[in-house]
Formats: structure tokens, sequence, C-alpha cells
């Protein structure tokens, strides 16, 4: 079983997790990522035992891999425009 995370790195892990969140260019997934994140770790927040502690940080840290992936294969096939707000509209 893996050691019990310290407070800094459950916090690296938090700030990865935002992080790899703004390298989404599309508004949707990006606020989506962010929001999962953060209700997330509320969700974790008041967790006490410890091998429940290892298993939402494994768990966290799956799914940084999971986000840097599809941040990745996203910034691969992203639409020049990436918002409404972009477009030139010429009258």
């Amino acid at each position: 079983m893996a050691a019990t995370p310290c407070k800094g790195e459950v916090l690296s892990l938090f700030r990865s997790l935002l992080r790899t969140a703004r390298g989404f260019s599309d508004y949707n997934i990006r606020e989506y990522t962010k929001r999962r994140t953060i209700d997330a770790f509320r969700h974790n927040k008041d967790i006490s035992d410890a091998s429940s502690i290892s298993t939402a940080f494994a768990d966290g840290k799956s799914q940084l891999e999971v986000a840097k992936r599809q941040a990745l294969v996203y910034s691969l096939y992203a639409p020049k425009v990436k918002s409404v707000m972009e477009l030139n509209h010429s009258s």
C-alpha cells in the first residue's frame, strides 16, 4: 500500500489538475474539468482514514494523467476559432 500523501502533495495534485484544465481550448470542457476537480476535492476534504486518503490520492493522480492525455488530444484537433466571441461579424 502507498504511503499517505502529505498536505503539500495533495495541494500539488490540485494545482496540477487545475493547470491541466487550462490546457483545454474548448470553454465547456475547460470549465467542466475545473468544476469536477474542485468538487472532488471538496467531497474528499473530510476523509481521515489513511487508506481512504491514499486511495483518493491515487484516483486523483490517475485522473490527472487522463486529463493530460485528453488535453493533448484536444489540442491536436482544436478548431481554428475557439469561441463565438472570436468570430468576425461584418455587416
